[in-house]
């Protein structure tokens, strides 16, 4: 608490831009071809090494970062000789991470997993996921699910023109799931390939609407009201992420802030974490709450 009430003075106050938190790609390499997905690479896809991976993270801590997303790809997967995800996340508290999470398609068995929390990928219910992830991953992500007896598990959709339709119906399969603690709404950001799924500001904007209607309704929906706010300003064109919250690191080694930034399409981002950071810099009560309950 000490360090996160630091960090945020010198930020807001003094204008440090240190970042917070490192959302770290371990491989490219991937079990699925999602159709939305900037990352997967099955020409030429890049596994770091254990190694590598270490002197990442002691970089990223050096630079003032104290919590580490995990990423792929798909993290479950990964391997370097005897070397698995866990041992991944035991390194990081190592080094001096407050928490470790990972993001997985939930594709394969991940019961056991060390991580402080877990975000399983979740685009839209049954049909609509698969439409977005194909046959039968929807059937396999309930059984993990169900079998992984995490504590804090939750679910992150990201909203498209495939299954926007899917939004409260997510919503209310997350709420009553018993191996779900919260779900987290994005928006598609138009990286290149796939444009055609990004929705119309208007459309977004409504569908915003009706997701803050469900959190004041009780639903366990991780975004703050204020952040969710934040990300209907795309449609008057007045968002401002702050990306530099966030160190990225990729697979490739390349590092620095999201890639949307070198392609001209921050603006348009759909990336639910933007907006509460946003947020969290106008001292929305409601966002310092949500982000305390996420980390801590």
């Amino acid at each position: 608490m000490i360090y996160l009430a630091w960090w945020f003075f010198r930020a807001r106050f003094f204008g440090r831009r240190a970042p917070l938190q490192t959302v770290l790609f371990i491989s490219d390499l991937c079990n699925l071809e999602c159709r939305h997905c900037s990352v997967y690479n099955k020409v030429n896809p890049h596994v770091s090494t254990y190694a590598k991976i270490k002197e990442q993270l002691e970089y990223a801590y050096s630079l003032g970062s104290r919590f580490v997303d995990f990423e792929g790809g798909e993290v479950t997967i990964w391997r370097d000789g005897d070397y698995r995800i866990n041992d991944l996340i035991d390194l990081a508290r190592e080094i001096g991470f407050f928490s470790a999470t990972i993001t997985t398609n939930a594709q394969l068995p991940f019961a056991g997993n060390h991580a402080d929390s877990i975000w399983v990928s979740l685009d839209g219910y049954g049909r609509f996921h698969e439409e977005v992830r194909g046959k039968g991953t929807f059937a396999r992500l309930e059984k993990n699910i169900a079998e992984c007896g995490h504590p804090h598990l939750s679910v992150n959709m990201v909203v498209n023109t495939l299954n926007y339709t899917s939004v409260e119906e997510t919503i209310r399969y997350a709420a009553e799931n018993p191996a779900i603690e919260m779900i987290a709404i994005n928006f598609y950001t138009p990286f290149p390939g796939a444009e055609e799924l990004t929705l119309a500001p208007e459309l977004q904007a409504r569908i915003v609407d009706k997701v803050i209607e469900m959190k004041k309704a009780g639903y366990p929906i991780m975004n703050s009201i204020s952040g969710l706010k934040y990300m209907k300003r795309i449609k008057d064109g007045k968002f401002t992420p702050r990306c530099w919250v966030t160190n990225f690191i990729y697979a490739d080694g390349s590092m620095g802030l999201c890639k949307g930034q070198e392609l001209g399409i921050c603006s348009r981002c759909g990336f639910c974490m933007a907006g509460e950071m946003s947020a969290l810099f106008s001292f929305r009560p409601d966002t310092i709450l949500s982000g305390l309950k996420l980390r801590m």
